[in-house]
Parts: structure tokens; sequence; C-alpha cells
């Protein structure tokens, strides 16, 4: 796939809401809804592929600082890549202002914690688009190791390969996997249009019965 098929597909998929991903998904019978996890900056929905990291969460004072890594987790994602970040639910941060702004610097399209951020103010002000199960001062410096980029990890209750697609919005997240886009975009661009024909039927004064059977 050439650079360009990418970004008109990923242009695609960033016209689908979540919810709307959610329901093709489930006609597919794959759960890829990201749980527990809330929006503490950015604007919009974002689509973009996924890069990893995996953290070891630990008491403070168990690990140098310097292997906390979020230098390394920045740079193992590409511009216009989404991170996601594995810290098996720990309230310990792992990103907070200064690393906001290395993303933002970087042009990554959002970031994604199965654990803590803070500095909440600043990723806001920052304008990166990022969700953490927890936002907390607890510094992740001595409590946290990264032991792996760009390895399968847990987020939300959903695995995430490199490469998986994660869209986002202020309704939610969803993962799905890089070998599956196609056909559940398929899906859910079907989707999309039955739900555009509802509401031009609403528009043009139809009950929501009607248009619903007008848009069949």
């Amino acid at each position: 796939m050439t650079s360009t098929d990418d970004d008109a597909l990923l242009a695609r998929c960033a016209r689908i809401a979540t919810s709307t991903w959610s329901d093709a998904l489930d006609g597919v019978g794959l759960d890829g809804i990201l749980e527990g996890l809330t929006q503490h900056g950015g604007t919009g929905r974002f689509a973009a592929w996924a890069a990893t990291a995996t953290l070891t969460i630990a008491p403070l004072g168990t690990f140098p600082k310097e292997v906390l890594g979020v230098g390394r987790i920045i740079d193992a994602v590409p511009p216009g890549g989404v991170l996601v970040v594995d810290m098996g639910g720990a309230c310990v941060s792992t990103f907070g202002g200064l690393a906001a702004d290395a993303a933002v610097a970087k042009h990554v399209a959002a970031v994604v914690i199965d654990g803590g951020c803070r500095d909440v103010d600043e990723i806001a002000a920052s304008g990166l688009w990022l969700a953490s199960r927890h936002a907390t001062p607890r510094t992740g410096k001595t409590r946290g190791r990264l032991e792996a980029t760009g390895a399968p990890v847990t987020a939300g209750g959903i695995l995430v390969a490199a490469g998986d697609l994660v869209v986002g919005d202020a309704t939610g997240l969803v993962a799905i996997p890089r070998g599956r886009v196609d056909e559940i975009l398929a899906i859910a661009e079907e989707k999309l249009a039955t739900d555009e024909a509802v509401a031009a039927g609403l528009r043009d004064g139809l009950t929501f019965a009607d248009a619903a059977r007008r848009a069949a």
C-alpha cells in the first residue's frame, strides 16, 4: 500500500464515529472497545495505526529513573501514529506536560494509556489527543521500567498489536486488527450511509420510524 493509499484509508476511517465502528464490530462478533479510559486532551476524532509500549510498575525506588524510558517511547511512534501504552492499569503517571509537547512536535496523532498521566492542564493546552485510565500527580520515575516497544499490549481490556487501527473520539476508543480493517470498514461505511439516509429523512420531516423505513 502506498503512502497516498494509506492516507486515503485513514481519512475514510476517521469519518466514522466510534459508535458506528462498535456496531460494525458487533456485526462480525469482535470486541474492540477500549473500556475505562478517559479523554484528557485533544478534540475531534483521530484514526491512526498503533505503536505500542509496555511498562512494568513497582513501588517507589524500585528502578533507576532512567529506565522509565519516556523518550524511547515517544521515539517509537512515527508521525501520525497513535501511541498505546500498557501499564497494567497502574495509577502512576508515564506521560506529563513535557512528554505531550514532545509528542505534538513529532506530530503524534494520539496517546492512549492504560495507566496514568499527569499535568492534565498542560496536556490539554498542548492540544494532544490523550486518554488514560487515571490522572494522577504520582510520578513514574523510579516506579516504572519500559519493557518493550512494538510488542502486543492490552489496553482497556483489548489486545492491540503494533499496526492495528485505533479510532478515538469524544465517545470512546476502538481498535481493529490490521488484517480486518478493510472488512470492518466496509460494514461501518454501510452503516454510516444508512444513518445519513435516516438523518436526511428526519430533515425532510419524516418521523423516525418512517425515516428508518425509507433508509432500509
